[in-house]
């Protein structure tokens, strides 16, 4: 296919996509005139029933967890087709390429930046049950504090911290983490994903009982999903850059 047919197919698809958003937004009720009961019955219940401050980290994690796991399995089988996509080109092809940054004072910020982001990461994480947060977007920021090595530093530093043979088994410990959690529900004679500790203190970071669980699993599946993406990516730009692409 030609590059102006790609750029018409893609153009087609985002107006489409442009307008069904148009559409879908223009649908919503005005803010803070919420017109049903589902979202006060949560903010209500939550506390007393799961000790979590922030319901929307209770639906997610605990009432609806089995949706959740859901959408997290759809994340991985994203990051696995890329990969498959892409297999062609592989870390060794490419582990020799630097590409650094070329200004100190940029890669100095950036490898602050990129500390700065994983504490960050962490918090979100930590106090999902407290504030807003939670594994999902706790577990994007993870990925973008890796990201940030590549963006501000060089693309070695990134590749020796982001290779496949790490985040590959990050991606998949987390995914089946949170799978085998249901799983040990089920072995005490519980609903699938149903609480099986001490709902702990609300107000703690020890708050929400197994559910604590499910949201760390979270976490690492979403790091290690984009990190998978991303370096997948960014292997086949690399090579690309450096004239290392293999003739059919």
């Amino acid at each position: 296919m030609s590059r102006e047919a790609r750029l018409a197919l893609f153009g087609v698809s985002a107006v489409g996509f442009a307008a069904l958003l148009a559409w879908g937004v223009a649908e919503l009720p005005p803010f803070g005139h919420y017109a049903g009961p589902y979202g006060d019955l949560i903010a209500k219940l939550a506390p007393q029933q799961r000790h979590m401050a922030n319901t929307v980290t209770a639906v997610v994690f605990d009432y609806r967890g089995f949706d959740t796991m859901g959408e997290e399995l759809l994340l991985f089988a994203a990051a696995s087709s890329v990969a498959l996509l892409l297999r062609e080109r592989r870390e060794h092809e490419v582990e020799d390429v630097v590409e650094p940054v070329r200004s100190e004072a940029s890669a100095a910020v950036g490898a602050l930046a990129a500390v700065v982001t994983l504490v960050v990461a962490l918090d979100v994480v930590a106090h999902g049950f407290i504030t807003p947060g939670g594994g999902f977007q706790g577990g994007v920021v993870l990925a973008a504090a890796v990201m940030s090595l590549f963006l501000a530093v060089d693309y070695g530093r990134y590749a020796r911290i982001g290779k496949s043979t790490h985040t590959e088994p990050i991606e998949a410990f987390g995914a089946g983490a949170y799978v085998a959690l249901g799983l040990v529900s089920f072995a005490f004679g519980l609903a699938f994903l149903e609480n099986f500790m001490e709902l702990g203190v609300f107000g703690r970071l020890s708050s929400g009982g197994s559910a604590i669980l499910v949201n760390w699993s979270s976490a690492l599946a979403v790091a290690g999903g984009f990190l998978v993406i991303f370096g997948e990516y960014l292997q086949e730009n690399m090579a690309e850059r450096h004239g290392r692409r293999k003739l059919p």
